[in-house]
């Protein structure tokens, strides 16, 4: 696997080489040391340094970006990578999600808002009241698709079935299959949520987003070829898309081709460098 320079992560990720360097030192990451004893980075350790930078980017305090990647080093679930898993900010908090579950690495606790979880309390009888409400009113498709969007923030299982009664009436409906494949996907059904991506797919044959969703899934299933095959997709509808370079690099980096891996990276850099922002939207 190939080694990356400070000077090259720098220019890769868009982060001071300072900084870089200071993360090293402070133990979190555990780059070899190459000729005049500078650092050389793996392909983990720019996954990790790309969580830090969208953290920074997301003005959580530099001391707790540092504290948080350092605590998580050590609660990698066994078996798992950096690359599997999903690292973002809520607020100033550091949330961390890997098959299904979400915890702050600086509590160590299941992340769960205290606030949102009252409200859900309040309003997930109101939101089976409202399904029931259409079901016996025989709403059309756009009324259930509407009511299933309002849904997904409070009561994502019902949710979920309304997105079902969208599709019974239009099998087509694309943007149903791709709400209804994110939701499946966020449980943890992979195959659920490959089904409704695909079905998203061949509605709307040009939509990257399901595309990119297609390949996340794939990717999360350890079909790896697929995976790169969705990602290519993807990005042959929108070479804009950002994540889809980085996860084509990750995955090239994986199967044995560095050069491949270090020419999406470039790309992941020059968009982001481009936009300001690296995170995917409503994408999943």
């Amino acid at each position: 696997m190939k080694a990356y320079t400070t000077r090259e992560v720098a220019d890769l990720l868009g982060l001071p080489p300072a900084r870089i360097r200071s993360y090293a030192r402070a133990g979190f990451l555990q780059p070899d040391r190459g000729p005049g004893n500078r650092y050389r980075f793996s392909f983990q350790d720019l996954v990790l340094l790309r969580a830090a930078k969208g953290l920074l980017d997301a003005r959580v305090p530099a001391r707790r970006v540092r504290r948080a990647l350092a605590i998580l080093q050590k609660q990698l679930p066994t078996g798992a990578s950096l690359s599997q898993l999903r690292i973002t900010a809520d607020a100033e908090r550091v949330v961390v999600r890997h098959g299904g579950m979400a915890w702050n690495p600086e509590s160590g606790q299941l992340q769960l808002d205290f606030e949102v979880g009252e409200l859900v309390g309040r309003i997930a009888p109101l939101a089976v009241s409202a399904r029931r409400a259409a079901d016996s009113a025989d709403a059309d498709e756009e009324e259930w698709f509407e009511l299933a969007i309002e849904l997904e923030a409070y009561a994502p299982d019902e949710a979920a079935t309304a997105y079902r009664r969208v599709i019974e009436r239009d099998p087509l409906h694309a943007d149903a299959h791709l709400n209804l494949g994110r939701l499946l996907h966020e449980r943890g059904e992979l195959e659920r949520a490959e089904f409704h991506y695909r079905g998203a797919l061949e509605a709307r044959p040009d939509d990257a987003t399901a595309a990119f969703n297609l390949g996340v899934v794939l990717e999360d299933a350890e079909r790896w070829e697929a995976a790169i095959a969705a990602y290519e997709r993807a990005l042959a509808l929108d070479p804009a898309l950002a994540d889809a370079h980085f996860n084509l690099a990750r995955l090239r980096e994986v199967r044995g081709d560095p050069q491949e891996a270090l020419a999406h990276l470039r790309s992941y850099r020059a968009l982001t460098k481009r936009s300001g922002a690296s995170r995917r939207g409503g994408r999943y």
